[in-house]
């Protein structure tokens, strides 16, 4: 069964669990109380159900099987032997790579937002920037985020610190390789963007786009937008990654 189910379009984010992590019925404590058909679904997913099960019956087992089998993942990746596996996933950047222009290609992991199921489905985080994307395939799209859980992303990178990407760009990268264009000798400011300027109110000339200053758009703080701004927390295990953690990543 998990060979089938790891072989089908969509899943390919979920990496083998070993049978012998399922079969330690310690790593499954407190599943019981959130699949139903329990017992049935760990047969399936282990190749032991033997009874034969009116369809509409298998149809429900199999839902139930494909929500244990998410919840034993969450557990799993986050083991030295599932960080493994997830590892040279990370590295054939099967999870997808960055869409943010300055972070050069950067593969993402599979993080969720809760680890509680059927809540948020699964998001892309980017060690570079440290911030969140969603899938470019509705079928990935479409997992849910208790599968990895929040904790996985920040595990991975603190049992692997030498796969937390530099902030610096990498070696032959420039602006033009990043979608900019390089200024001209003697160009204004804001030139080498290309960008019409006009006159505002007072005379002065600002760029075409509508930015009036640095402090924001006419009455507008960019500042305070900023404050306000959602941005992502990381945690493990529920806890906020320490300060000093944070700050360690950026030198």
């Amino acid at each position: 069964w998990i060979s089938w189910f790891l072989s089908s379009k969509g899943n390919e984010y979920f990496c083998e669990v070993e049978e012998d992590y399922i079969m330690d019925r310690f790593n499954l404590t407190g599943l019981n109380t959130e699949v139903q058909n329990y017992t049935q679904a760990l047969d399936l997913i282990t190749d032991n159900l033997e009874e034969d099960l009116e369809d509409d019956v298998r149809g429900t087992v199999e839902i139930s099987a494909r929500l244990l089998y998410g919840l034993i993942h969450q557990r799993w990746i986050v083991t030295s032997r599932g960080l493994a596996k997830m590892l040279e996933k990370y590295k054939k950047a099967d999870f997808g790579r960055c869409p943010r222009v300055l972070c050069y290609q950067q593969p993402l992991l599979p993080c969720g937002l809760t680890d509680l199921p059927y809540e948020k489905p699964v998001k892309l985080y980017c060690p570079r920037c440290e911030d969140l994307y969603s899938p470019k395939s509705s079928r990935h799209g479409s997992i849910d985020g208790a599968y990895f859980g929040s904790t996985f992303p920040h595990m991975f990178l603190m049992v692997y610190p030498h796969m937390i990407p530099s902030k610096a760009p990498p070696e032959g990268a420039s602006a033009t390789a990043a979608g900019g264009t390089a200024a001209l000798p003697g160009a204004a400011p804001g030139a080498a963007a290309g960008l019409p300027r006009r006159l505002g109110s007072a005379g002065e000339e600002t760029p075409r786009d509508g930015r009036n200053s640095a402090l924001g758009v006419g009455n507008l703080s960019t500042a305070n937008a900023a404050v306000k701004a959602e941005r992502y927390t990381p945690k493990i295990f529920g806890f906020k990654i320490n300060e000093i953690a944070k700050l360690q990543r950026w030198q």
